[in-house]
């Protein structure tokens, strides 16, 4: 398959395919660019060589490159499957089983999704964008006793707990929700 370089640094190249059990064959395109010397957020499919490939099945008309531009913004689900591993314990598998593999993926995501709406509905609009890595150290992980006051339990902070307001605004933020 011959590359066409699109601009420096990036090739690209097209094909049309049907893969086994397709009804029809469909337009791959090929983006082939040198591998950086520190990884981009960009997750690549694989890498080879010196090269780092990005492959796109699309029925849009549009040339190889603008192709490219066009999904490239579109991939945040190779973002969060990063963020899964890093943040969440998404990189070993527990089990050879599968339906425990799924429960356990969607577990997962259901902690994931958990902490983003968290995020999105209780906390101010400097701490949505943390990772859950950040989030933990700066607002989760904070030492703590765990008392009862008149036969409930209440949840006493250190008096100097730098984010004190921020964590008493999303306590009562979680308060108000109804369930």
């Amino acid at each position: 398959m011959p590359y066409t370089e699109a601009r420096p640094g990036i090739d690209t190249a097209e094909l049309a395919y049907q893969p086994h059990g397709w009804q029809k064959p469909y337009r791959f395109v090929v983006i082939r660019r040198p591998k950086p010397e520190d990884p981009t957020d960009q997750l690549s499919l694989f890498p080879i060589g010196r090269y780092v490939y990005q492959v796109f099945v699309t029925n849009l008309d549009l040339l190889p490159l603008n192709l490219w531009r066009f999904y490239n913004g579109r991939a945040a689900v190779e973002l969060i499957v990063k963020e899964l591993k890093g943040d969440y314990p998404l990189a070993k598998i527990p089990t050879k089983h599968f339906m425990a593999n799924e429960a356990y993926f969607h577990l997962l995501v259901l902690a994931y999704n958990v902490i983003n709406w968290f995020k999105q509905l209780c906390l101010p609009p400097g701490f949505q964008t943390m990772k859950l890595s950040t989030l933990r150290t700066q607002l989760l992980l904070i030492p703590g006793e765990l008392v009862r006051v008149g036969n409930r339990p209440l949840l006493k902070l250190p008096a100097h707990f730098l984010h004190r307001k921020t964590w008493d605004s999303a306590i009562k933020k979680l308060e108000m929700l109804k369930f």
